[in-house]
Parts: C-alpha cells; sequence; structure tokens
C-alpha cells in the first residue's frame, strides 16, 4: 500500500520493484498481495494495455485507524489504557514527546481547575 499511496498509482512492475528491493520477496508474492488487496476493497485494479494499473481506494489515514483498532482489539482486549501503558514503559520518550502525550491526554480529558 505504502506504494502505491506515495505513486498515487502504479503498475505491478513498479510496486515488484519497490518491494523486492525492500522486502525481497518474488514478485509472486508481490502479485498475490495486490491480488487480495483488490479483493479487500483497498486497492483499485484497471486494465491499461497489457498491464494493470493499481490505485489506492482507502486512504493511508483511514487504513491506520482501522488497524489500529483491530490491533488494539486483538492484542489488549479494546484497553486503550493498557496498550498506552505498554508502550509508554517500553519506549524511549523525549520530554517534549512526553509534553505531546499530556498536552492529548488533557485535551481528550481536561482537567478541572480549582
Amino acid at each position: 500500500m505504502q506504494v502505491v499511496w506515495e505513486r498515487k498509482e502504479a503498475t505491478a512492475a513498479e510496486v515488484i520493484a519497490a518491494l523486492t528491493e525492500t522486502t525481497g520477496w518474488q514478485h509472486r508474492t508481490v502479485r498475490t498481495l495486490l491480488a487480495r488487496l483488490v479483493a479487500k476493497g483497498v486497492l483499485a485494479a484497471e486494465a491499461d494495455g497489457n498491464r494493470y494499473l493499481y490505485r489506492p481506494l482507502v486512504s493511508r489515514r483511514t487504513c491506520v485507524r482501522e488497524e489500529g483498532h483491530s490491533f488494539l482489539k486483538k492484542v489488549f482486549g479494546g484497553d486503550a489504557t493498557e496498550l498506552l501503558v505498554h508502550f509508554v514503559r517500553g519506549a524511549d520518550i523525549s520530554p517534549a514527546q512526553i509534553e505531546e502525550l499530556k498536552r492529548l491526554l488533557d485535551e481528550k480529558h481536561p482537567r478541572t481547575k480549582p
């Protein structure tokens, strides 16, 4: 998906070339993946002569949100607090990132001031 999102549209050969460089996957593996993404409705495949052009039907943001929800449900039973605690304890977080997290949490649930 990342290759197609970056290019807006790509041929199978372009996707294969990009993924072979970074993953070492064989061309059949990439073609199978493309077919599955088309079947799932996240990629469109349009015939262009003797090749197909693939276009994203789902934005990266939507895909990340849906996969994030799926991961949260599968791994943490839907408990976002458990997920956050797990990652905060195991991550190397800068002071600026901590302040950003605090800001986001306060935005979500503002504290009442006496």
